[in-house]
């Protein structure tokens, strides 16, 4: 494959984005701010499903198999000895969007 400028300049990129994360305080911030927005995701995504009640069933199959998903892809990169931002910022996503839900249906149930 050619090295054209825009190849050039993604690598380059994704080489400084790696450098820059490398640091640790920089890291727990993204998997912090892959919390709090998992957490808004679910309140948001239960408040759109429980307006319609009509998909609520196939909202439910989405989540579950998303949350399998990223549980998996996760577990594979530990697995694998790479420490990648991805998975990681994914297993934070997944814990927050887990953890809204749990509080969504404990307001349901109260």
């Amino acid at each position: 494959m050619q090295r054209t400028r825009l190849s050039t300049l993604v690598d380059l990129f994704g080489q400084r984005f790696s450098q820059w994360i490398f640091n640790p305080w920089r890291r727990i911030s993204l998997a912090i701010i892959s919390l709090l927005f998992g957490n808004f995701f679910a309140t948001a995504i239960s408040a759109t499903a429980g307006q319609t009640a009509e998909i609520d069933i196939l909202i439910a199959a989405i989540l579950v198999a998303a949350v399998e998903m990223i549980s998996w892809l996760y577990h594979r990169s530990r697995t694998s000895g790479q420490r990648t931002t991805l998975p990681e910022m994914l297993n934070s996503f997944k814990l927050g969007m887990m953890y809204g839900l749990f509080v969504e249906a404990f307001k349901l149930g109260s």
